[in-house]
């Protein structure tokens, strides 16, 4: 909209002024109780194209931001235990994972066929659509107290389900490349697409049966441990070791065409954390978060919001319809599968609702997919806008919801 500078700045000064703004606009967001991100895409928005012009929306800057999203879902896979995958599976459980990200999926598949989307455009769109951000439920859980409640914890378990399922799912899409070749090379590449998945699958279970084996060893292995990293010369040794782990099933997912995303979070998941002291893997994880949300993060959603494209947000129809699928269908996912897990009325809207924030996981997704180029812009910018309006308005009807509940069982 406005064009300040018609000459690209040098690279530290994009950086020097996408961070700043990022973080003093992350800051007045949390102020006002919002997750830091929605003020970080809102300065990528206000420095782009959108507004005033200023940072590109390709160049240098990039690779940082894709660093950022390496260790965001670094982050988000060291907040789960393996433990909690399974009982997010486990028994009446299941139904709120699988209906939480079955019904949202299918209606925007329905959304995309109404609109005469290609193929590629409607599953990015049904899987936004069908994604909950796990990182942001547990902050909005824990800003309202409810972390720990029984409502609390089966968002969460259905989150970690959704999110599991969604990088399943988002490794074959992005393997298979989609030629309009005849049936037999479409489904041949299918095949070999889904055999890979289970290749890597089996590396994963392999792993977890590995690990868990030297987890009954524990007790040996520790003094073990401890010795090993007193031996190396190296600063931060705990840190390169955990980083090191992750990597490895990064790559073995990237080489595989799974995309370092889903081995970044297995791997996260998968490290052996009760081979080391507890302090030591605790001052990796805050290593992580400094360094991560203090520099990386704010620079990947700043250039979310630097991509955004505001005249894309021209077409009020289907805007309003995509909000409207991605709100109600996944409070109705959520309450139909809380009423098969047993859960009454209220409690059943409360965990659908509680599943509505995209936020993080969705701009990855949607920041791979304009990447690789299954996207264009403008649907790229639709992306943005639900993920920042479902993040923003579900802690309020949260919060509502949460205070109702307690009136109910209040004596």
């Amino acid at each position: 909209m406005f064009h300040l500078f018609h000459t690209q700045l040098p690279f530290i000064v994009n950086l020097l002024i996408l961070l700043l703004s990022a973080k003093i606009l992350g800051e007045v967001a949390e102020r006002l109780g919002q997750p830091a991100m929605i003020g970080e895409v809102i300065a990528g928005v206000i420095l782009g194209p959108s507004l005033f012009n200023i940072i590109p929306v390709v160049g240098e800057i990039k690779p940082i931001a894709d660093l950022g999203v390496f260790l965001l879902i670094f982050m988000a896979g060291m907040e789960i235990e393996p433990e909690e995958i399974r009982n997010s599976i486990r028994g009446k459980n299941l139904w709120i994972g699988l209906l939480g990200f079955a019904i949202p999926m299918g209606c925007g598949f329905l959304v995309g066929h109404f609109f005469h989307f290609s193929n590629i455009f409607t599953i990015f769109l049904a899987l936004c659509i069908a994604i909950t951000a796990l990182p942001v439920s547990i902050r909005i859980l824990v800003d309202l107290g409810k972390l720990q409640s029984d409502v609390g914890q089966r968002i969460i378990s259905a989150a970690i389900f959704n999110d599991m399922i969604s990088l399943m799912i988002l490794g074959i899409i992005l393997d298979y490349n989609g030629t309009s070749g005849n049936l037999r090379e479409v489904t041949f590449s299918i095949l070999f697409t889904g055999a890979k998945l289970v290749f890597f699958i089996f590396i994963l279970i392999g792993a977890y049966r590995l690990i868990a084996v030297s987890k009954k060893r524990v007790s040996t292995l520790n003094p073990k441990m401890d010795k090993f990293l007193h031996y190396l010369k190296g600063k931060e040794s705990m840190f390169a070791m955990v980083i090191l782990f992750v990597l490895i099933f990064a790559s073995i997912a990237e080489l595989l065409g799974l995309h370092f995303i889903v081995g970044a979070f297995f791997g996260a998941l998968l490290f052996p954390r009760s081979m080391f002291r507890k302090s030591e893997f605790d001052q990796v994880k805050h290593s992580t978060s400094s360094f991560t949300m203090g520099f990386l993060a704010p620079i990947f959603f700043a250039i979310m919001g630097v991509q955004f494209d505001a005249t894309a947000l021209s077409n009020g129809l289907l805007l309003t319809v995509i909000l409207a699928v991605s709100f109600l269908s996944k409070i109705l996912g959520g309450y139909f599968g809380a009423r098969l897990a047993g859960f009454h009325n209220l409690k059943s809207i409360t965990i659908g609702l509680g599943l509505n924030a995209r936020g993080i996981m969705e701009l990855v997704i949607a920041n791979i997919a304009l990447q690789k180029g299954f996207i264009d812009i403008p649907f790229f910018s639709i992306l943005v806008m639900m993920a920042l309006l479902t993040t923003l308005i579900t802690p309020f009807l949260l919060k509502d919801a949460f205070i109702r509940i307690d009136k109910t069982e209040s004596p």
